[in-house]
């Protein structure tokens, strides 16, 4: 084999191997960076609390409307 075409083998290799290796550090840190952010934490917990308040909200008037239904019925079967 011809000693150009290892070097430039070699060559190829390692520079993807770098590339490779310098993506997994970038992804990792990233992932970290992530992890650790507190707008991510509070975000989730706001959305939270909003999806809470929705929900008791539509139990009221879920609530709210039948009691008006009931109320009906008895004062139309009077």
């Amino acid at each position: 084999m011809n000693l150009a075409l290892i070097h430039d083998r070699l060559h190829i290799k390692t520079f993807w191997e770098k590339r490779i290796d310098t993506q997994s550090r970038h992804e990792d840190s990233e992932e970290q960076r992530m992890n650790q952010s507190a707008l991510n934490k509070s975000a989730a917990g706001e959305w939270l609390v909003r999806l809470e308040s929705r929900t008791k909200h539509l139990k009221n008037l879920n609530d709210n409307f039948m009691r008006k239904v009931k109320t009906e019925k008895s004062a139309n079967q009077s």
